[in-house]
């Protein structure tokens, strides 16, 4: 990873906190962790072409984890839904280098709560026993809370 890619990701922090008027939400997690990200996604038309016009993340982790997350709103932006989900954390996480395996999870994260916020869409909200939380109500703290009441786990997405 690169520190000074890291660094610079932190300082320059984009779209962080929530979006009220978000079309999708979702949240990846575990209570027992601590390690959280939830991500907001608000579309719009253009050229014909249903597309992510914003996005924005809070997260409960490392300092990876908070720069992939700013990173992946700026990333999925312009981008379709189909587009969108056809990105890995691998590519979510490419401008800060090659993650440690320790950190890999921090990619991990951002693509699991980006993916279950597209799957999200349209839909009812999720069961809160459910370990993936991706529903469009409250905040980060509220979901983390509301997990703390079940038995939560981190959804891991594998990658080719």
């Amino acid at each position: 990873m690169d520190e000074a890619a890291l660094q610079q990701a932190l300082t320059d922090t984009q779209n962080l906190g929530e979006m009220p008027d978000a079309d999708a939400v979702g949240t990846v997690g575990s209570p027992d962790c601590g390690d959280m990200v939830r991500l907001w996604i608000k579309y719009k038309e253009k050229d014909g072409k249903k597309v992510i016009d914003k996005a924005s993340f809070q997260s409960f982790g490392c300092q990876t984890a908070i720069a992939v997350a700013s990173i992946a709103t700026e990333l999925i932006r312009g981008k379709t839904k189909e587009e969108a989900l056809s990105m890995s954390a691998e590519e979510l996480s490419k401008p800060l280098g090659p993650l440690p395996p320790m950190k890999i999870h921090c990619g991990q994260m951002v693509e699991g709560a980006l993916r279950a916020a597209l799957e999200a869409e349209n839909k009812p909200a999720a069961n809160s026993a459910a370990p993936l939380v991706s529903d469009q109500s409250g905040t980060l703290a509220d979901a983390l809370t509301a997990a703390g009441k079940t038995q939560g786990k981190i959804k891991i997405v594998l990658t080719s």
